[in-house]
């Protein structure tokens, strides 16, 4: 998912660290002492999870957890996934510099998109089923319009990309059904222990419109 250097045109680039920074700097406004940890958390947890491989045929892919920081901390998920991002390019490699706009722009947007998809479901059902459905989806959708993102700035750069845009996106097919449920579990625990840590208010136990 990590878009390496060299690989995608200055105009691509460019456009992505635009919309990058626009993002990073409405996240920055939807940080406060409430949800501080837990942006450094989640952080950690996205940082972390680009280390655990998934085979797939002769091929791999790894946990992106970008679903899970949109359905956790809304907007804030732009500057906690470019964080990580950063730290990534300069201590392994993944990714780069000059394509850091880029990365954060197709994670970030799609984990942003994930919460507002979330809390439209969760607000439609809103019940014990309907929040680790919503969570799911939420999950689900983040590695999927990740995918189609950077398939977007593959085949933006170059014509001949479009093949290996549109493996990418089949490649991670596996990951998002395995990410709407590591998003599904975590989201529906987290509202037992401790619900003001989700971007949305939920109610649980006994309260009108959580018995199911």
């Amino acid at each position: 998912m990590h878009i390496s250097e060299g690989v995608l045109s200055a105009p691509v680039l460019i456009t992505g660290a635009a919309f990058a920074c626009a993002g990073i700097v409405a996240g920055l406004k939807h940080i406060n002492n409430d949800n501080l940890v837990a942006c450094g958390v989640l952080s950690a947890a996205f940082f972390t999870g680009s280390l655990i491989h998934v085979p797939i045929g002769f091929a791999n892919a790894h946990l992106i957890l970008n679903g899970l920081l949109g359905v956790m901390l809304g907007w804030a998920a732009f500057p906690a996934i470019f964080a990580a991002l950063l730290l990534q390019a300069v201590l392994f490699q993944y990714g780069g510099l000059t394509t850091l706009g880029v990365n954060t722009f197709t994670m970030g947007t799609a984990a942003v998109v994930s919460w507002y998809i979330f809390r439209w479901l969760y607000m439609l059902w809103p019940t014990r089923r309907g929040l680790a459905l919503a969570a799911f989806c939420g999950g689900f959708l983040g590695v999927c319009m990740a995918s189609l993102l950077t398939a977007l700035a593959l085949a933006f750069t170059n014509e001949g990309f479009r093949a290996a845009a549109g493996a990418l996106f089949l490649a991670h097919l596996p990951v998002m059904v395995i990410e709407g449920l590591i998003t599904s579990f975590t989201v529906v625990v987290i509202a037992r222990v401790k619900p003001q840590l989700l971007a949305i208010p939920v109610r649980l136990g006994r309260m009108q419109g959580y018995t199911a």
